[in-house]
């Protein structure tokens, strides 16, 4: 990589996005992450502990980051949440969770990232959706919601940015063998993580490590002609054509 271009993974402090971030480290990247957790600490990377719903406290670790990096280049919109439970059992109070973490927080990191793509006339910007997004998925109606919002966003922003450098994707995991998964498996009372081993055709769930490379392609020049993109990476569980 002739020059080191700056990233920011939001929720990379672990699950996908702690493989995310260390894949983009190995390859070149300067990568800052924002998480609420603590992240560790790795050569090529700075982590921010921020609420993604705090468009201010959002904008203000960007703006660390792009002072240490330059311009910042990329963005991959990766923290997500949910607490699994019927809708008719849901209340206003998980909605607002849900909706913050998971619309709010790209809202907030895409709109402040695209300011500094517009002024350097060239970006990447990705998102981790969900296949939930996509086809839906029992027990998480609003967070289904919330990743097919973020799903419209990149595809409507591809479209108002396409003669500016920028390009807007999205990647739809399907389940994945993550700490989120392992709570939502606990708290269902059912044997989750078997039911859906046996129901996705290559018969395991995903892994974190299946996602960077995908990230990465959309990052690239490779990818220079490709947006409003959106593929689903489930073993075959989910396929669109």
């Amino acid at each position: 990589m002739a020059e080191q271009l700056g990233v920011v993974v939001t929720g990379g402090a672990g699950g996908i996005g702690a493989a995310i971030v260390s894949s983009l480290a190995a390859s070149g990247y300067a990568v800052g992450v924002l998480d609420l957790a603590p992240v560790e600490a790795a050569e090529g990377v700075t982590g921010y502990q921020v609420d993604i719903s705090d468009y201010v406290a959002v904008e203000e670790a960007m703006q660390s980051f792009q002072g240490n990096t330059g311009p910042l280049y990329g963005l991959v919109n990766n923290a997500g949440w949910d607490e699994a439970k019927p809708f008719i059992d849901s209340d206003v109070k998980l909605w607002r969770k849900v909706i913050d973490i998971n619309l709010y927080g790209p809202l907030n990191a895409t709109h402040i990232a695209l300011k500094a793509m517009v002024e350097a006339g060239r970006g990447r910007i990705v998102s981790i959706a969900s296949d939930a997004g996509r086809v839906g998925s029992s027990g998480e109606s609003v967070y289904s919601a919330a990743k097919g919002g973020i799903i419209a966003l990149m595809k409507t922003l591809a479209r108002e940015h396409a003669r500016q450098g920028i390009t807007f994707n999205s990647i739809c995991p399907g389940p994945t063998d993550t700490p989120l998964l392992a709570e939502i498996d606990r708290g269902s009372g059912t044997n989750l993580v078997a039911a859906l081993e046996r129901a996705i055709p290559m018969k395991r769930l995903g892994k974190p490590e299946d996602y960077p490379a995908l990230v990465e392609y959309f990052l690239s020049d490779a990818a220079g002609y490709v947006t409003g993109q959106t593929i689903s990476v489930s073993g075959g569980l989910s396929m669109h054509g």
